[in-house]
């Protein structure tokens, strides 16, 4: 069982969500019992295997060390990270990079099993970078915005 506490437009909600069975999930919203259908994600493409390549020549002398593959962007440091509370889709992103926002801004729109959920800032600052985009999928957790 995953357990939420949800604020939208200024109340509180606390929820439970528990799968009972493939398809039927129990939802507990401020203690009142509700039974959904949910509906399994989409699944992503398979990807083709990758040929396998042939074994490399041993060096005849030392090799030099090799250079590591560049990594994702990593977000900016020293920022308050706004995450996704819940899995769904980004409708609207608010803000840009750059601007400034008050605790409690709306900085985007996270719709969620049929609803919209106003991501508001934790803190005031400035938006150092968006993660996200509209029409993105993200899931519980993901990065949406750095504040600065």
């Amino acid at each position: 069982m995953k357990e939420f506490t949800f604020k939208i437009n200024g109340a509180e909600y606390k929820c439970a969500v528990e799968e009972i069975e493939a398809g039927k999930t129990q939802v507990t919203v401020n203690g009142k019992v509700y039974e959904v259908e949910t509906e399994a994600p989409k699944a992503a493409p398979k990807a083709a295997p990758a040929p396998k390549a042939a074994p490399a020549p041993k060096p005849a002398a030392p090799a030099a060390p090799k250079a590591e593959a560049p990594k994702a962007a990593a977000p900016a440091a020293g920022g308050v990270q706004v995450k996704s509370p819940l899995p769904g889709s980004v409708i609207k992103v608010l803000v840009s990079e750059g601007q400034a926002v008050k605790k409690g801004d709306t900085l985007l729109t996270l719709e969620s099993m049929k609803m919209e959920n106003a991501i508001m800032a934790e803190a005031d600052g400035t938006v150092k970078q968006i993660a996200v985009s509209a029409g993105q999928n993200v899931m519980q957790d993901d990065l949406l915005i750095v504040l600065g």
